[in-house]
């Protein structure tokens, strides 16, 4: 019975170390990935000739970064000014702990924010304030009502400050990742 017990340990703590682990990455998926940022339409053939990899080891490999979650989705990066939402507006909020007697978590007032559709990002953070929040909205007066219609009256939120984006010289989403110079200079 005691063997029976080590075993089930042993297992548990194996499962448990992969679980925690971080995968393990090479070159090539760190150029796949590199690629997928730049165009996630890019074909896994086009892929394979970039790389010089066979187009089943990119299937595979894209295959696994997607199971391992390190390729959460892919998406198309639209043009906020062509959709007539052409004002970012980053908003810092602070709010009570405490609403008479019954405590209030930031990570439930973060997921409730996110909720509105204007949001885009919403971010726990330090210092005097505890939320970021990042906005998208058609112009000034859209943030304004959003704030005073919308983020105000969010129980427990005690007061934000609202700065306006004049200009945006970069807005990414791309992670860089560390590619040797050889193969980045192949892939671009």
């Amino acid at each position: 019975m005691l063997y029976f017990f080590q075993k089930v340990k042993l297992l548990y703590f194996s499962l448990y170390k992969n679980y925690n682990m971080k995968p393990k990455l090479d070159e090539k998926d760190l150029a796949i990935l590199t690629l997928l940022q730049k165009n996630c339409r890019m074909t896994a053939r086009e892929i394979a000739r970039k790389i010089d990899s066979p187009i089943t080891t990119v299937f595979a490999k894209m295959r696994r970064m997607e199971q391992q979650k390190i390729i959460k989705n892919y998406k198309a990066i639209l043009d906020c000014k062509k959709l007539n939402l052409a004002t970012t507006a980053f908003i810092l909020a602070s709010f009570s702990y405490r609403n008479g007697e019954t405590p209030l978590s930031q990570r439930v007032m973060a997921q409730q924010i996110a909720k509105f559709p204007e949001v885009q990002e919403v971010h726990i953070i330090t210092g005097d304030w505890d939320l970021l929040i990042k906005l998208k909205a058609e112009n000034v007066d859209a943030v304004g009502k959003f704030v005073i219609d919308k983020l105000r009256l969010v129980k427990g939120i005690e007061k934000t400050l609202t700065c306006m984006v004049f200009e945006t010289q970069k807005e990414t989403t791309d992670i860089t990742l560390p590619l040797k110079r050889q193969l980045l200079e192949k892939i671009q």
